[in-house]
């Protein structure tokens, strides 16, 4: 059985944790509800481009590192949910190994 994925947002709590800092403080220094932050550590709700620009800022990270959080835990998602079904689809006649899109 596929093990659970990790939200983003428990690394946001571990960080915040760490740091000694509430989901209440960190929300009033990047000027967000507290409730996205609270949501995000919850696993309830996922990290939006603004607040990875947001979180970015604030703990001197890219915002590109927290989407990537939210991008690999919503593939890990998929993976679990339908990767076997697609695994069994067709692939493209003649072509054997995928590629990697570059940005």
């Amino acid at each position: 059985m596929p093990r659970s994925p990790i939200h983003p947002g428990e690394h946001l709590a571990e960080e915040l944790q760490e740091l000694g800092i509430t989901a209440a403080e960190l929300s009033r220094q990047i000027d967000v509800p507290v409730n996205r932050i609270t949501g995000i550590i919850h696993g309830q709700r996922g990290i939006t481009a603004d607040t990875a620009l947001r979180l970015g800022h604030w703990f001197g990270t890219s915002p590109q590192f927290w989407m990537n959080l939210q991008q690999l835990y919503e593939l890990r998602l998929a993976e679990n949910e339908v990767g076997k079904e697609i695994a069994a689809l067709p692939r493209r006649a003649g072509r054997s190994t995928s590629r990697q899109v570059r940005s």
